[in-house]
């Protein structure tokens, strides 16, 4: 117990987790402020690129609504609506092509029923209630000496683990065919295709450190539960 409330080692565990983090940060951010600055050209923005995706795939249907924020963009499949940052939507760079193209290809995983999208909606409640739920039943259990409430609190835990290692897929896969929608359309051609892939791998990365984080999460509160069964 007094390990719990005035030091813990175990944050040692979370220690590659955060330099991943950390490094993953300073990836997309470098590149998005790089292939931000480098003009794509074909003059084509994030909006239209977008445009030219969505009605290629026939979904012409699905909203483009342009937002505020940094890298804020995201597609929406409760809404079938499209968001992009402004700087994305309105700005003719390689990176703008990029992102706009990824977030496409999360409208065309949803149009075609891509599995692991699906899996991964029907996890984000669970993945919401965990991410909090874990630790309140956690510290509970070890205030209250109550195996059952840490060994619960473990098991809410792995949902947000599950949430996170489903998460790797549908971004690479839509990665993969944001790429193959720019050459098939030609948004990009040469050294573009190639600098548009690397923002999209700075920006998966992001996704990697997050799971590795879960993981390691994971794994310290399996640590932290058999401290309190000893204490």
């Amino acid at each position: 117990m007094p390990i719990f409330y005035y030091y813990d080692p175990t944050y040692i565990i979370l220690l590659p987790a955060l330099l991943i983090s950390l490094y993953a940060q300073f990836r997309t951010s470098s590149a998005y402020a790089k292939y931000s600055r480098r003009a794509n050209e074909r003059g084509i923005t994030g909006l239209e690129a977008a445009r030219r995706i969505l009605a290629a795939n026939g979904l012409s249907h699905v909203q483009i609504q342009v937002i505020g924020g940094n890298l804020s963009d995201h597609f929406d499949p409760t809404a079938n609506v499209l968001r992009l940052s402004n700087d994305v939507a309105n700005k003719a760079s390689v990176a703008s092509v990029a992102v706009a193209a990824h977030e496409c290809g999360h409208a065309i995983q949803h149009a075609q029923g891509y599995a692991p999208i699906r899996w991964r909606s029907a996890i984000v409640p669970v993945a919401n209630l965990a991410s909090s739920a874990s630790w309140i039943l956690l510290i509970m259990g070890i205030i209250f000496s109550a195996q059952s409430l840490v060994t619960l609190g473990i098991v809410f835990f792995v949902g947000y683990v599950l949430f996170h290692l489903v998460t790797l897929p549908v971004e690479f896969n839509a990665s993969n065919r944001a790429m193959a929608q720019i050459r098939e359309l030609g948004l990009s051609s040469g050294d573009e295709l190639s600098h548009e892939r690397s923002m999209l791998n700075a920006c998966a990365l992001t996704y990697v450190a997050a799971a590795v984080m879960a993981i390691l999460q994971l794994l310290r509160l399996i640590v932290l539960s058999r401290g309190s069964r000893r204490d």
